[in-house]
C-alpha cells in the first residue's frame, strides 16, 4: 500500500482532467495523517490554488474559528477537497471532474482511517453521503456508509454569505467534537 506522501506525489502530476492545465498548485490535503476527523470540501479556491493548502482563505479562517470554539486543533484534523485543482471562477465541480479526482480522496480516507468524515457543504455531501442530500435539512445528521461515519455541515463560505446559519454550524461542530471525544455512541 502506498503512503500518503506517495499518493500526494502521484496527485501532483495528475492530468486526468482539464483543470490540471490551469492549476497553479495541486491542493492535495493537509493535517494529521492519523486524524480522527477528516473535513472534505468540494474544490480549492483562489487562495488555496496559490498556496497548495486547502481552506486558507476567508472560509478557511472561519472554519479555524469553529474548530477553536469547540476545542479541536486544526493540526489534529485532516482537511481535503473532492477536487485537487481549482475550477475556473470557483464554479461548482463538474461531475466528470469529480469522477476524475474521487479516487485520490478515497485513497486518502483509506490511509487516514478517520472516525468521522465531515462534508463541508452540499456538494461534498451529495457526492459522499447521498446524491439527494439536502444541506438545510440534513446538516448535522450522522450517516453510516461502508464502514465510515459521515455528517455534513454548512460550507464556511455559505456562512459568510448567510450569517443566520452560523448558530446551526456551531451546534453541529459541538456535536462533532463530542463524537470524536467518545461522548456520543458510535
Amino acid at each position: 500500500m502506498q503512503s500518503l506522501s506517495e499518493l500526494e506525489q502521484k496527485c501532483r502530476s495528475c492530468t486526468r482532467c482539464a483543470l490540471s492545465e490551469m492549476r497553479t498548485n495541486c491542493v492535495f490535503g493537509t493535517g494529521s495523517p492519523t486524524a480522527d476527523v477528516m473535513f472534505v470540501g468540494e474544490a480549492p479556491g483562489a487562495k488555496e490554488d496559490e498556496s497548495g493548502i486547502p481552506f486558507v482563505g476567508m472560509a478557511g479562517k472561519l472554519l479555524d474559528k469553529y474548530l477553536e470554539a469547540v476545542g479541536i486543533e486544526r493540526s489534529q484534523v485532516y482537511i481535503a477537497n473532492i477536487l485537487k485543482c481549482r475550477p475556473p471562477q470557483n464554479r461548482d465541480p463538474l461531475p466528470e471532474e469529480q469522477d476524475a479526482c474521487i479516487e485520490y480522496l478515497r485513497e486518502q480516507v483509506r490511509l487516514i482511517e478517520p472516525k468521522i468524515i465531515v462534508c463541508l457543504g452540499r456538494i461534498a455531501a451529495m457526492r459522499l453521503i447521498k446524491p439527494d442530500f439536502l444541506i438545510t435539512k440534513e446538516h448535522g445528521v450522522f450517516f453510516t456508509k461502508n464502514e465510515y461515519t459521515l455528517t455534513a455541515v454548512y460550507h464556511p463560505a455559505a456562512l459568510l454569505r448567510d450569517p443566520a446559519k452560523k448558530e446551526a454550524m456551531y451546534e453541529d461542530m459541538k456535536t462533532i467534537a463530542s463524537y470524536i471525544r467518545g461522548e456520543i455512541a458510535r
